[in-house]
This record gives structure tokens, sequence and C-alpha cells, in this order.
């Protein structure tokens, strides 16, 4: 049998709470807990127990629970913002909000499970018109749906949505935890131990660096970088260009990872005759590109988090610290400014415009 909960890592509390749940499901729930704690991780196995649980047979509750852990399944719908806001009310003229998209979702009947499983991705970004058209539909989904919520926090003006639901807690992964599930898996001790303290608690991000045989050389070259500037813009550009090159290299094994999924979606599909198989399948490229930007970013955290560590160890040091000190402000600032999707070309040239280079590190 599949272990649906396998991937969600050092949550013992939030799992035996959920699978306490599969028999008896009430109609709302609100995962909170820090990017990289495994919430979604946790809905999928969540949903696969629900559908599996109401299968008559082995085989059958297995292909329930193979779908929903690859986020393939017609009845775990999960709805992501567009932008960096879960929004309500008009959107544009032709494109629904986010919270319409909840409600029709969860009034929709199940297709392939006794139950639907409806996910508002993020919500705690959720601005007041998304919450106010979302607390009836959240008191009183339609009877077999059962909404699952997944928020980083709980704002103070949620409060409402937060009374509603049956709220199941999670917590940042610890780098040991991830480090035991590599190893687990066959990483090497020492290569799990250095990309867990990479990967923030996400296991699919650390699957992917344990594999990725130029991950030393791009620490190396942002840690390295400062060593190359000499203060003009010709040098800060073509280290710029260089940082980008690798990690454009970076995303090779998450691509190859999403092709073989969406090969994998489309036999599942032929394979079962799946109804609204063209829009999932959107639906999952769409996903990808998603978890592409997603992994970009943390790409950039790393690179940045590694350049930062050069100036301060240089500040460390030096009869002279304002000016890795300053240098250390201005990289801060932009790992700042990564929450707002900057343009990501703009923003490393104007860094490394202004970093002062190092001679000695």
């Amino acid at each position: 049998m599949i272990d649906s909960w396998a991937d969600v890592l050092g949550q013992p509390d939030a799992v035996a709470r959920l699978k306490a749940s599969v028999d008896n499901p009430v109609h709302a729930y609100l995962f909170v807990g820090p990017p990289g704690s495994g919430k979604r991780a946790a809905v999928r196995a969540f949903a696969a127990e629900l559908f599996a649980a109401r299968e008559p047979d082995a085989d059958a509750a297995d292909r329930q629970r193979r779908l929903a852990l690859a986020e393939h399944h017609p009845d775990l719908v999960l709805i992501e913002p567009e932008g960096g806001i879960f929004r309500g009310g008009r959107v544009t003229s032709d494109a629904e909000s986010d919270a319409t998209v909840v409600i029709r979702e969860a009034y929709r009947s199940p297709t392939d499970a006794a139950l639907r499983v409806v996910v508002p991705v993020g919500f705690h970004t959720a601005n007041e018109a998304a919450v106010g058209a979302l607390l009836k539909t959240i008191e009183e989904p339609p009877g077999r749906s059962v909404m699952v919520l997944l928020s980083d926090l709980v704002p103070e003006e949620q409060a409402t949505i937060e009374s509603r639901c049956v709220r199941i807690d999670f917590h940042a992964v610890s780098d040991e935890v991830l480090r035991d599930a590599l190893v687990a898996e066959g990483i090497e001790p020492e290569r799990a131990g250095e990309v867990a303290s990479l990967a923030a608690g996400d296991l699919t991000r650390a699957r992917i660096l344990a594999t990725d045989e130029r991950l030393h050389l791009r620490l190396t070259a942002w840690r390295d970088a400062p060593l190359r500037l000499d203060g003009t813009g010709a040098r800060a550009t073509d280290t710029v260009d260089e940082l980008r090159s690798m990690i454009d290299d970076a995303l090779a094994p998450l691509v190859a990872r999403q092709e073989a999924e969406v090969v994998a979606f489309d036999e599942e599909a032929e394979r079962y005759g799946q109804r609204g198989g063209s829009g999932r399948r959107k639906t999952l490229e769409t996903r990808h590109k998603r978890i592409a930007r997603k992994f970009r970013t943390d790409e950039l955290r790393a690179g940045l988090a590694t350049l930062a560590r050069a100036y301060r160890e240089e500040a460390a040091v030096t009869a002279h610290p304002a000016t890795p000190l300053g240098a250390l402000d201005a990289i801060q600032r932009t790992a700042e400014a990564l929450v707002f999707n900057p343009n990501e070309e703009l923003m490393l040239y104007g860094l490394f415009a202004t970093l002062p280079p190092l001679s000695v590190l």
C-alpha cells in the first residue's frame, strides 16, 4: 500500500490529527505554518486518504492515492493566486477572482471520488473582498466538499474565518529532519546535510539539489563574485550574466522532472479516460511554471546568502568594516525585494554595480 504521509516530515501532531479525521472529516480545515513546513504535502496526503478510504478495494484505493499525491486527481482542486494576493471581487472584465473560482469548484460534484477537496493556497494573502465572499462557503460548504485553506499565518482580520475551521499547525522542518529523510533515500550524509541547509525545509527542492552535480560550482561562483568585481559596470554585468546562466542550468533537473510528470499525467488520463483532462493538464502546466519561478527565487536567495557570507567574513577581519557592512545592507534589501517579484536581471545588475570588490576572502 502507498504511504501517503511519507513526504510530510517532522509534523507528527498534524499527521496524527489528520489521520484521525479521515473517516469523519469536518467541513473545513485551516493548515497554518511557514513556507517549507509541508502544508502542501499534507493536503495531498489528506486528500489521498479521504479518497482511498471510500473505495471498495485496495487497487482502487491506491489509484486514488497515486492521483492525489501527484496532484493529478480531478477532485483535488488547488486554487493559487496569480499575483501576490488571493483576490475577491471583480478582477478584470474577462477573469474570475480567486474567491469566485473557489466557490464554483466547491459547488461542483465529485467526478472520480466520493468527496471533493478544494484548497485555497496562500489564503493569508486574501483581501477583504475574498474573505467576505468565502465566509459562507467555508462555514457551510456543499455536503461532499471539504475545504482546506493553506496559510503561512492567520492575519487578525481572518479571525472569523479561523473560527469556522479546524486549525492544524505546521512547524518549520529542521535541517536534521530533512537530512535524515535524504539519507534514508540513499543520499550520502555529508551531501544530505549540505543540501538540507539550503532547502529551507522543502523536500522537493532538497531532492533536486541532492542530485545536482553543479550545486557546489554555483555556490562557489556566488562566494567568489566579489573577487571578480573591479568597480566597473562591465565587470558587474559579466558577473551577473554568469550567475544567471548558472541558475538557468540549475533548473534543468526540475524541468526534466516536470516533463516526466506531464507524460505520466497523459498516460493516466488515457488509461482511465478522466473527464476534463485538457483543463487539468493546463492547470498542471501552470503549476509547473509557478514551481519553476519559486525554484529560481530560492536559488537567488541561496546565492545572495552565500554572497552575504563573503562580506560578513570580510567585515569581521578588516580594520574598516563600514564598506563590507554597507554591502551586506544592500544584499539584504535585494533579498527582501524578492517577495515583490522584481525584474531579476535589473535587480542583480543594480546590486552588483554598487558592491565593492574584495581582493581577499
